[in-house]
This record gives structure tokens, sequence and C-alpha cells, in this order.
């Protein structure tokens, strides 16, 4: 395979998963109480949002580096 074609495949799967999820969620741990031998700790669930217009941008950039893949070709 090319370079641009792989490139182009990558961002069009990046772009279409911005856009399915919208966003990316992870549970994180932290300390709340920590004195002698007692320990509490507590999970937080935060989410890195993903705007469309991150998903737009890289389905359009993959496609036509499919495109500019295919006519040097």
């Amino acid at each position: 395979m090319k370079t641009y074609t792989l490139i182009g495949i990558v961002l069009i799967v990046i772009g279409i998963f911005a856009f399915a999820y919208q966003g990316i969620s992870f549970t994180t741990r932290e300390k709340v109480v920590d004195i002698g031998p007692i320990h509490m700790s507590a999970e937080k669930t935060r989410t890195l949002p993903l705007p469309p217009i991150v998903g737009g941008i890289s389905l359009v950039g993959g496609i036509v580096l499919l495109v500019a893949g295919k006519k040097k070709a």
C-alpha cells in the first residue's frame, strides 16, 4: 500500500470513530483520605470530548489523501 492510501484510511477510520462516539470516557482513582492505616479512594469517570468538526476534518482529509494516492499511482 502507498503511504497516502494508508494514512487516508486511518484518517477515515478516526473520523468515523469521532462521529460515532463524540468523546472518550475513562475512569480514574483518586485518594480521598489517607490518614495512617485508613485509606479511602473514589472512582471518577472523566470524558474527553471530541467535537464533530474533528471528525469532519479527519474524514475529508482521509478522502483527499485516498484520491491523491490514486492519482499518483
